[in-house]
């Protein structure tokens, strides 16, 4: 495991990044960010707030998918029981 620094600003729903690769950026809340890294890649970041756990995918196509599939499903689960 190597060394790292990372430095971040918050600004309401934005986020600024100063890290050794560069300076980023991301929007978003608690659950669900994108962004652009310091090298220029762009990410997704999807994650459960307060369990640690998450996901960083460089496809947001994922998280769309995702999240549509969550909706559906709640949605019969909804109706099953009205």
């Amino acid at each position: 495991m190597g060394f790292y620094y990372r430095r971040s600003i918050n600004i309401g729903p934005f986020r600024i990044n100063v890290g050794s690769g560069g300076v980023g950026y991301s929007v978003g809340g608690r659950g669900f960010r994108v962004g652009q890294s310091g090298s220029g890649r762009r990410y997704t970041t999807f994650s459960l707030p307060g369990t640690g756990i998450g996901y960083r995918s460089g496809c947001a196509l994922f998280f769309v998918s995702l999240l549509g599939g969550v909706a559906l499903a709640a949605r019969e689960l909804m109706v099953a029981l009205a």
